[in-house]
């Protein structure tokens, strides 16, 4: 095959030491962008495979996107709780960060650009909503993809293909592992604890994706014509798995062969949403190949074969952004005060 040049922004990430790995067994030449927050772990068997280029969007040196043929933009602070941290960094870097990665690719010649965003966007709504529907961004993390869809669509022109994916709630086993994901986080209560931990009230919807099926979705982006995916927008999931909290809970503990025990936490969720994921389907051809129950029993077996410590404090992104802002603190006090590391 003629070998395709992709750099992957966030690609030691969740989704994206996924992707990377994806890619390279279909023979694209990789280079990998990222701050390297959670270290290069994720992906250290294929090290010698990939481009390990440890930066950030916000300042990278452009010239790195000189003869890449397609940038897939993960690079973000990755979830709700996690945005609302330091909403002004969240918008420097899921907006800023990202509409200058689309501006400098456009420049530099790059051939297509796909923007990772969120069904997030959506909010709180009671119908189900397609790519047409209006959005309701409730947080900072919705806002500021939001914010970064507007801005880079109007870039897409003859010599630019630009594409927005908003992805469903992503789940399943991954080399950069998260428990901060309410499926994730299920099986993980439901394995230390014996109950499911579920956010009141139970009833709001979300739509879920594994984390394979969502790393196809950019593939095939990447593959189709231009003229499919040049200034538009999709969403990437599957209708069967748009559910209600509380009954995802009963279909986990169904999936793992555990009997199914709970208790409620936190307050009522303001966001719920049902998401239709025609377009994609129709489009482009695009096909999930995971369930829920799949994904649950990976992430349960992953667990029972010791693959991933469900303690790893990595494993729940603002618990560990709040420790390296910690450290942070301390390693500027002892600067300070003059001491010596």
């Amino acid at each position: 095959m003629i070998y395709i040049n992709i750099l992957v922004t966030g690609g030691a990430g969740y989704i994206g030491s996924i992707l990377v790995r994806l890619l390279l067994e279909r023979g694209y030449r990789v280079t990998v962008l990222d701050r390297l927050f959670f270290g290069k772990d994720s992906l250290k068997d294929v090290l010698d495979q990939i481009r390990l280029i440890k930066d950030d969007i916000r300042w990278f040196d452009p010239n790195i996107l000189r003869n890449i043929d397609t940038v897939f933009d993960l690079a973000a602070l990755s979830n709700d709780p996690i945005g609302e941290l330091d909403p002004s960094k969240t918008y420097d870097i899921n907006y800023r960060g990202r509409v200058r990665v689309a501006n400098l690719s456009k420049k530099h010649g790059v051939k297509r650009y796909v923007l990772a965003s969120t069904c997030s966007v959506y909010g709180f709504q009671q119908n189900v909503l397609n790519e047409n529907s209006s959005v309701n961004p409730l947080t900072t993390y919705a806002k500021a993809n939001y914010r970064a869809e507007r801005e880079v669509l109007p870039l897409a022109d003859k010599n630019i293909t630009v594409t927005v994916l908003r992805q469903a709630t992503v789940y399943g086993f991954s080399y950069r592992m998260r428990f901060d994901l309410a499926v994730n986080g299920m099986v993980k209560s439901l394995y230390k604890y014996g109950r499911i931990k579920i956010m009141k009230d139970g009833t709001q919807w979300r739509p879920f994706v594994h984390v394979k099926d969502t790393s196809n979705a950019f593939i095939t982006v990447a593959e189709s014509d231009k003229e499919l995916v040049n200034g538009e927008i999709f969403n990437v999931g599957s209708n069967e798995q748009n559910i209600q909290i509380y009954n995802l809970a009963k279909l986990i503990a169904e999936a793992c062969n555990q009997e199914f025990r709970y208790e409620w936490y936190g307050f009522p969720d303001n966001r719920s949403y049902r998401v239709d994921f025609t377009k994609i389907r129709e489009k482009l051809n695009y096909r999930v190949k995971y369930g829920i129950g799949d994904g649950a029993r990976e992430v349960w077996n992953a667990l029972e074969n010791g693959l991933v410590d469900p303690d790893d404090i990595k494993t729940i992104t603002v618990k560990w952004y709040k420790h390296l802002l910690e450290m942070q603190k301390t390693i500027h006090e002892i600067e300070i005060n003059g001491k010596i590391l």
